[in-house]
């Protein structure tokens, strides 16, 4: 990889070749005349390095590549541009920095995100044993994957022997990411549960509708420390906010800006879906709710109670229901970020 420092004195650029590993990088670092800030962009080296470096008393910041502006002349990309850049931004102090977290976090992390991955492989798993039936012109009709499918699917049996081995391959796929991802909501559950970090604004997030415990997990290991934003600014941090194009007196939006955290984005859509139907009484979520102070109960209600009417609002102004889920997602993420930072105690106190 390739290291660039900046002399503060001469303003000199010097660029070397480093050693990829962590011990090396902090070694070159703590080499350079003091005293020595140091960034790197993010990727899937994740925070070690970032870790290591303020350990060995080197202030350092994890830079976001998607938030570097790039001038549009500059068609040229190489790993020591790079570097020089990230070199320059931090000695303006212009660099975009992300949040380090904690390890503890980022093992919650990646236990949500293996979650995550396991489900995108049981999606894929299980329209290719669809698609392989639909070529042998088999369709099911009913409720898929139930029980019932189940049994229908086991009773098949073809004369083709290259027919049959697929078939049993995609089915023992389908079967076998289905028992990896119950195996990881299982640990997800006890995590949150026996995690003391976790467990109070899960429980707190767990009485919204569309909200169960494995939402809830994922979204508060995503955002991880929800009091760095507002009720206002975390939407536009999980990129549900308007894009803008606008200049003097002309403004125009377009769709959603998309930037941020895509899981924790996709599991508010899928969760603000809930509140499209009618409002009523629900014993999952009164078990969710079992042992929530008085004012979490109240303002998880309230929040219910609104988040429908904002659907209802929407519908009646015949709006799509793609760009209404949108819409209602950015202010259930406001809700859950009211919920995630109502303390415990003063909860309890005030119940």
């Amino acid at each position: 990889m390739i290291g660039c420092a900046i002399e503060e004195s001469a303003a000199e650029i010097r660029t070397q070749r480093i050693g990829a590993r962590t011990e090396q990088i902090v070694e070159w670092v703590r080499a350079q005349p003091g005293p020595v800030m140091a960034c790197y962009e993010a990727g899937p080296t994740g925070f070690g390095l970032a870790r290591a470096l303020r350990a060995a008393g080197v202030a350092c910041e994890v830079v976001a590549p998607s938030k570097i502006e790039r001038p549009s002349g500059d068609k040229v990309k190489t790993d020591r541009r790079d570097a020089e850049r990230l070199a320059r931004l931090l000695r303006i102090g212009e660099v975009p920095g992300v949040r380090v977290p904690t390890e503890a976090e980022e093992a919650a992390r990646d236990l949500v995100r293996a979650r995550e991955d396991c489900r995108s492989d049981l999606m894929r798993a299980r329209h290719r044993l669809s698609k392989l039936l639909l070529r042998q012109g088999l369709v099911w009709d009913n409720t898929a994957w139930t029980a019932a499918h189940e049994v229908w699917l086991r009773s098949h049996h073809f004369d083709r022997r290259g027919v049959q081995l697929a078939f049993d391959e995609a089915l023992d796929a389908v079967f076998t990411v289905h028992a990896r991802r119950a195996r990881l909501d299982a640990a997800i559950v006890e995590m949150a549960a026996s995690d003391p970090v976790l467990a109070g604004p899960v429980g707190r997030l767990s009485c919204l509708r569309g909200v169960s415990t494995l939402t809830a997990t994922g979204l508060c290991v995503e955002v991880a420390d929800w009091h760095r934003f507002t009720g206002a600014t975390i939407g536009s941090y999980l990129g549900l906010v308007p894009s803008e194009f606008s200049s003097g007196s002309r403004r125009v939006q377009g769709g959603i800006t998309k930037t941020g955290n895509s899981h924790a984005r996709r599991l508010l859509v899928e969760a603000a879906w809930h509140h499209r139907r009618p409002l009523r009484p629900s014993r999952e979520r009164a078990r969710r709710a079992d042992g929530q102070p008085a004012v979490v109960r109240d303002r998880a209600d309230a929040g219910n109670r609104r988040l429908h009417q904002r659907w209802t609002r929407l519908d009646h102004r015949n709006k799509r229901p793609t760009v209404a889920v949108v819409a209602v997602a950015r202010e259930l993420a406001g809700w859950c970020w009211s919920l995630a930072t109502l303390e415990e105690t003063a909860a309890a106190r005030t119940g």
